[in-house]
């Protein structure tokens, strides 16, 4: 896998097929990225498991708090690591050695550990390095246009506003 360029069919294919998300670095300041990532994905439908041992047993917009990927209710889909990338390294060997494998493993942006995500892919885990879900998200909608910026996909289809949080879904079909 080439993880300096992934294909708008991969990414497409990750965020259509999971459902639980595990957030690790999850934070309840509502100025930190995670805080944004985690609000956009439960708006989207998305599961949202948010990991942080400082706020373990809290809330974070409404989502209980789990100390580390053993405490959550179940295998998730996808992990989404918030944390630096010598972290996310120790993070996926974990994983590993967990034998409780995700379908993917997403490191956010600037986090990149190629060792890591080759061992990942052994096991048959998808990984993605240095992206943001949110914004793959928004611009394979056609959302992140909205706001005016180039998602480099050209389309004749107009969006349909309605009132309330916009939800487009990546299959092109227009939800409330």
């Amino acid at each position: 896998m080439n993880h300096d360029s992934y294909s708008d069919t991969y990414i497409k294919g990750i965020l259509d097929e999971v459902k639980t998300v595990a957030m690790i670095g999850a934070s309840a300041n509502t100025v930190r990225p995670s805080y944004f990532v985690l609000k956009y994905l439960l708006s989207k439908g998305y599961d949202v498991w948010p990991i942080n041992p400082g706020q373990a047993g809290k809330d974070i917009l409404g989502q209980t708090v789990y100390a580390s990927l053993d405490d959550v209710p179940d295998v998730p889909d996808m992990i989404d690591i918030f944390r630096n990338s010598e972290a996310a390294g120790q993070i996926v060997e974990q994983v590993l050695q967990s034998g409780k494998l995700p379908k993917v493993i997403w490191m956010q942006l600037t986090v990149r550990h190629d060792e890591a995500a080759k061992r990942a892919e052994a096991a048959g885990i998808k990984v993605v390095m240095d992206r943001c879900p949110k914004i793959e998200y928004g611009r394979l909608s056609g959302e992140i246009g909205w706001a005016g910026v180039n998602s480099k996909t050209i389309s004749a289809r107009r969006p349909t506003l309605k009132s309330g949080f916009q939800h487009r879904g990546l299959t092109g079909k227009s939800e409330s």
